[in-house]
């Protein structure tokens, strides 16, 4: 699975997101090729080569492109939650990607 995890600047959000995703990611038996933190500006380019994309609820309709493309977008209040992220997953159509 190729993971892009996006926030404002690409920095400190996304890394702590990032770790987050991972590790939920993990524990669902998911297996990631490639996991990538950017800024939302790089990730709206790009995330058209990704099949999931976690962000920040707030940036989550930036990604509109990208979901008609199929890929699936993951808006996360909580960045450092990897519960969060695990629960959402568990909601998403990821699920049935496994």
């Amino acid at each position: 699975m190729r993971v892009l995890v996006s926030c404002a600047n690409g920095s400190g959000t996304s890394l702590m997101l990032q770790r987050s995703a991972e590790k939920a990611l993990k524990e669902l038996g998911f297996t990631i090729t490639s996991i990538h933190h950017t800024s939302i500006s790089e990730g709206k380019s790009t995330a058209r080569n990704y099949d999931v994309v976690f962000t920040p609820l707030n940036f989550v309709n930036m990604f509109d492109q990208a979901v008609k493309q199929g890929v699936t977008v993951i808006g996360v209040q909580n960045v450092m939650s990897a519960k969060e992220v695990k629960e959402k997953v568990e909601q998403s159509e990821l699920m049935s990607k496994k």
